[in-house]
């Protein structure tokens, strides 16, 4: 990181950060060209590994990719404000963000697919006590991303 002044590392702001975004974009390298799709999400952070949840439908451009290559990278920010000033310049951004890469599945074990969706849910909705019933559970398609490395970068 470039900008180690603006680098966070402590894991409690890193974790306030993330559970603020609401969004989170998937990077695939597609034969050399880049496809990005933005998804809500759920995560888990557990001893500074990062895992974060998707969901949608069985077939498309993102899951081949995810079956082709199992790998993505992920970007989520926030907070996003333009300060301005007297010159092009003085103008600046403040955000918040994470970024970070690493291997990503597709999850078939039913009580992990239920786990990963209360994740989502939660994340999404504040709310717990979500029921799936299994033909549901079995029309969705719930993938995972285990972030290999991650960083979070503020400018306030």
């Amino acid at each position: 990181m470039r900008r180690k002044d603006r680098e966070v590392t402590h894991i409690g702001r890193i974790r306030e950060i993330i559970s603020a975004c609401s969004c989170c974009r998937l990077g695939f390298n597609d034969n050399g060209r880049v496809y990005i799709v933005p998804l809500n999400f759920g995560w888990r952070e557990k001893d500074g590994s990062l895992t974060l949840y998707f969901h949608g439908a069985k077939e498309g451009r993102k899951i081949g990719l995810i079956k082709k290559t199992g790998y993505a990278a992920f970007e989520m920010d926030g907070e996003c404000q333009i300060k301005g000033g007297d010159t092009p310049c003085s103008y600046t951004a403040m955000y918040q963000s994470v970024m970070g890469e690493g291997r990503i599945e597709i999850i078939e074990d039913r009580a992990e697919k239920r786990d990963a969706l209360d994740r989502i849910m939660f994340h999404n909705t504040g709310r717990e006590g979500w029921e799936y019933p299994d033909e549901m559970l079995d029309a969705t398609c719930v993938y995972k991303l285990e972030a290999d490395n991650f960083s979070c970068k503020v400018h306030e």
